[in-house]
C-alpha cells in the first residue's frame, strides 16, 4: 500500500486561527473550491458515513466552528481531512513529486539523507506524526499531520549552508538526493516569508 505526503507553505499562526473562526466566507470558499472533491470523498466513505462518520462538509463546518466534536474514535478522521482542506485553500502547495506516492520507510530514508548533510532541524518523517493538528481537533489514523516552524526552516537552511561551506557532501542515492533538494526548496520558500512554515499531511 502506498502513501502520499502533501506539504503546504503557510502562516502557521493564521492557519491555526481558522479553526474555530466561525468564518462563513471561508466555508463558502472551501465548498466552492472543493465541492466535487468532497462529494467524491463522501461516496468513497459512504459506509463509514452510514455508520456515524460526518460528511466532508459537516466535518469542515464543525472544524471552522470549533466544535463540538464527538468522542474520539475511528470516524473522526474526517476532521483531519477538513483541516487539510483549509491548509490547501489558504496555503501554497509545495512540490511533492519525490513523496507522491511513497512506500514503506521512505520518509525515514530521506531523513537519513538530510542527516548525512548534517541537517537535523527538520524531519520529513515527523510530518507523518499526529501532533501537528491544532489542539483539540480529533483525528484517527489518516491523515497524519506535522509542521515545521519558520525558525526550524531557517535553522535547517543554516545547517545546509554550513555543510556546503565545510565541503561535507557525502554521495547520496539519486532518488534520495532529489527528495532532499525538494526539501531544500521548501525551506527556501519559507525563508522568504517571515512567520511562514511548512505543514505536511500523510495520507
Amino acid at each position: 500500500m502506498s502513501s502520499s505526503l502533501s506539504a503546504y507553505l503557510l502562516d502557521l499562526k493564521a492557519t491555526r486561527a481558522l479553526v474555530g473562526s466561525g468564518d462563513e466566507e471561508l466555508l463558502k470558499a472551501v465548498r466552492d473550491n472543493f465541492g466535487a472533491e468532497m462529494a467524491a470523498d463522501d461516496s468513497w466513505f459512504s459506509s463509514e458515513i452510514a455508520e456515524g462518520a460526518p460528511t466532508a462538509y459537516e466535518a469542515l463546518r464543525t472544524v471552522v466552528q470549533g466544535g463540538p466534536y464527538p468522542e474520539r474514535g475511528p470516524y473522526v478522521f474526517q476532521y483531519g481531512y477538513a483541516y487539510k482542506r483549509l491548509c490547501s485553500l489558504t496555503g501554497l502547495f509545495l512540490d511533492n513529486s519525490s513523496f507522491c506516492p511513497f512506500r514503506g520507510d521512505w520518509l525515514e530514508t530521506v531523513d537519513e539523507g538530510l542527516r548525512a548533510l548534517r541537517i537535523t532541524a527538520v524531519s520529513v518523517a515527523e510530518l507523518g506524526y499526529y501532533d501537528g493538528f491544532p489542539k483539540g481537533l480529533p483525528t484517527y489514523d489518516l491523515p497524519r499531520c506535522g509542521e515545521w516552524t519558520h525558525e526550524q526552516c531557517l535553522e535547517a537552511l543554516e545547517q545546509f549552508e554550513r555543510t556546503k561551506q565545510d565541503g561535507h557532501a557525502p554521495p547520496l542515492d539519486r532518488e534520495v538526493l532529489d527528495a532532499v533538494m525538494d526539501v531544500i526548496g521548501w525551506l527556501r520558500r519559507a525563508e522568504a516569508r517571515p512567520g511562514f512554515g511548512v505543514v505536511g499531511f500523510v495520507s
